[in-house]
């Protein structure tokens, strides 16, 4: 398909009737809260995962939320008359938010999700119609140019990004706005690229329709559309990283091979950064045969920057291929057509000796170190959102750990993080336990199994004693050498600090 499939959008020049419609709406209360005292969590839910006929059943009645949602959430016409005293209907026909269908009918041009800001902003993300719902799944167009609504992925990273208050943020293939809008709240100067114009345009009706301040939208690939120079306290971008025979798709194919528009996104962002700036993005990595993958990701780190990689979820190439040809709706395609396509990935990732593919988040901080600190892992375990404060945490630590030497971690105080508590593992009526783990309730909810050494250490590390001292009251304790265990501890102790079980006091 092509972008002559796609709608016409709304003018993106008409600020007097954006304002107003953002108006209508919240006087409509079409707003995140708004939806789930409507639909209820049930049919709430259901709208994540594509699967609108519950939202559909709830809104079978006639108040103005529900004409509101029927429109605008669920591409339904709705009769003119019981929308013009909801909205400015006519200003929005002129500028293109509705078109006429029918004789007495109008539609919506756009879809538009309410969603609800970190700090309780009641935000719109606008989007292709059929597209607002449930992200990437399979649903309404899936044109070339198409710009998707808000999905799992948009969330995860807004959900990781660090949030301090910065001069200028990037967001990098910024579809229809919602890392630039997160932005918004907490630097000065927004810059949005996209290489699909129709997006920047969306973009900036999201931004409008939110009432955020408007962002500097460039046409490009990558950093193609920054200007030499130019430097940045936070870049963000959830790119079209699917490792895929081609770029049919704008919104997902990058048209790069195998995964190296993630490669070079990545490595293209440390002259991109100021000191103590942070980078996050989302991607794709390949496991190609005879090859480590976390080696593959290491050699990504541009030389400057400290990195944080998780990989959150690894699937076959079989897995992979069926997921994005389901995107794509090519499942309900010819059989004929639909093997074909499936043939030409599986094509593409033998000759690439590529047995999987990973995914998760590449977390980047500028800071100059002659020693980087590169953590590459696999946490596939539930975690806790928004993770933007454990990511400062970690660099904190890796900063931490980087200017103490073992000495200087003896001579240190520390306290237990909040919410970890102690398991012990062994054979019912057994003495003593097999081991010992500590798990954290909030974050990474990491577990790690210590020693009782370890444990009774962290059980007593309430910032009054050094390290030092604790380890000293053990080994009387348990009648150990107390240099042996001042010698053999810290390796412990380091680990406990690095995954955030124990904080400098």
């Amino acid at each position: 398909m092509s972008n002559a499939s796609l709608s016409p959008l709304p003018s993106a020049d008409r600020p007097d009737v954006t304002a107003r419609l953002r108006d209508a709406l919240l006087g409509a209360s079409f707003t995140a809260d708004g939806l789930l005292e409507l639909l209820g969590a049930p049919a709430y839910a259901a709208l994540s995962r594509s699967e609108t006929v519950p939202a559909l059943r709830a809104t079978r009645g006639d108040t103005p939320l529900e004409r509101l949602v029927r429109l605008f959430l669920l591409q339904q016409p709705v009769p003119y008359a019981r929308v013009a005293d909801v909205l400015p209907v006519d200003e929005c026909l002129e500028s293109g938010w509705l078109v006429r269908a029918g004789d007495d009918e109008v539609a919506a041009t756009v879809d538009v999700r309410p969603y609800g800001g970190p700090g309780g902003e009641d935000w719109f993300i606008v989007s292709d119609l059929g597209c607002a719902v449930g992200g990437a799944g399979g649903i309404g167009n899936r044109a070339e140019g198409v710009v998707l609504g808000v999905g799992g992925a948009s969330m995860t990273l807004a959900g990781l990004t660090v949030r301090a208050p910065v001069s200028a943020a990037l967001d990098l293939g910024t579809g229809s706005g919602i890392q630039a809008l997160h932005a918004s709240r907490h630097a000065t100067r927004v810059t949005a690229t996209d290489v699909n114009p129709r997006a920047l345009h969306i973009t900036a009706l999201t931004l409008a329709l939110s009432g955020a301040p408007a962002a500097d939208l460039r046409e490009g690939s990558l950093y193609e559309p920054v200007d030499d120079g130019d430097t940045y306290d936070l870049i963000v971008s959830n790119p079209p990283f699917v490792i895929s025979p081609g770029a049919r798709l704008t919104y997902r194919d990058g048209g790069m091979g195998g995964d190296d528009l993630c490669r070079s996104l990545v490595q293209q962002t440390g002259e991109r950064l100021n000191e103590g700036g942070f980078a996050h993005f989302l991607a794709n990595w390949q496991h190609v045969e005879g090859e480590d993958w976390t080696d593959r990701l290491r050699s990504w780190v541009p030389r400057g920057c400290d990195a944080w990689i998780v990989q959150r979820e690894v699937q076959d190439v079989t897995q992979y291929a069926e997921l994005w040809l389901r995107d794509a709706g090519d499942h309900r395609a010819d059989a004929a057509e639909y093997q074909a396509r499936y043939d030409a990935w599986l094509d593409e990732f033998e000759a690439r000796k590529v047995k999987a593919v990973g995914f998760g988040w590449i977390s980047l901080r500028r800071s100059g170190s002659a020693e980087p600190s590169i953590t590459v892992e696999e946490w596939p375990h539930p975690i806790e959102q928004p993770l933007g404060e454990t990511v400062r945490a970690h660099f904190d630590r890796v900063d931490y750990l980087r200017a103490h030497d073992d000495a200087a971690l003896l001579e240190a105080h520390f306290t237990l993080a909040g919410e970890v508590v102690q398991e012990q593992v062994g054979l019912p009526g057994a003495e003593d336990p097999e081991h010992v783990v500590l798990r954290q309730n909030r974050g990474m909810r990491r577990a790690t199994r210590v020693d009782t050494v370890g444990a009774g250490f962290a059980g007593v590390c309430d910032g009054s004693m050094s390290a030092g001292r604790i380890l000293d009251a053990i080994a009387q304790l348990v009648g150990e050498d107390p240099v042996a265990l001042r010698d053999r501890t810290p390796a412990q102790i380091r680990l406990l600090v690095e995954q955030g079980f124990l904080e400098p006091a």
